[in-house]
């Protein structure tokens, strides 16, 4: 079942699937998203004027051991969130995905709290479940999986802690 798609959405959805949509989010926009999820504590960025959701990922730099702050667009499965290592549809993976493999817990900013999840990468059925669901709700996906050629683009579930009281629901 395909999602219908305002006009808008589908314009939106084909700029930032092109290659110059694609190194405007990369280059321009990932600089600002940080500064205004930060400054709204998580309840805005650039993606949601353009109908996505977005979240601001705090995990250990893999190498420098040091917090990296980035925004990604995600879904939600249940209580858990989904981001993509797409990163455009590059031929590398993004730093946060190397960070997670190597230090799986994070925070993330969304709706004014600030909680702490674990991660891990989605396989199997999981992974092409969670791929159909995020496609559903971002088409430029498959653009971005053609584009990363012999790349698979990883799929990264954040699963709350239990013991937090934060809610981003």
């Amino acid at each position: 079942m395909t999602k219908k798609r305002s006009l808008f959405s589908r314009v939106v959805e084909a700029c930032a699937g092109s290659k110059p949509g694609t190194w405007i989010i990369l280059n321009i926009a990932s600089r600002f998203d940080p500064l205004w999820l930060r400054a709204t504590h998580g309840r805005f960025s650039a993606s949601n004027l353009l109908g996505f959701s977005a979240l601001l990922l705090t995990s250990v730099g893999a190498k420098t051991g040091l917090p990296r702050s980035t925004a990604l667009v995600f879904s939600r499965d249940g209580d858990r969130l989904v981001i993509l290592a797409s990163k455009g549809g590059m031929t590398t993976y993004p730093g946060w995905y190397h960070n997670l493999k190597a230090h799986p817990e994070a925070e993330v900013l969304l709706d004014g709290h600030s909680r702490t999840y674990t991660s891990y990468e989605a396989i199997g059925e999981e992974c092409e479940r969670l791929w159909a669901m995020a496609c559903e709700n971002y088409s430029g996906y498959a653009v971005y999986q053609k584009r990363a050629g012999d790349r698979h683009i990883p799929i990264m579930v954040l699963t709350p802690h239990p013991e937090q009281n934060g809610s981003h629901r």
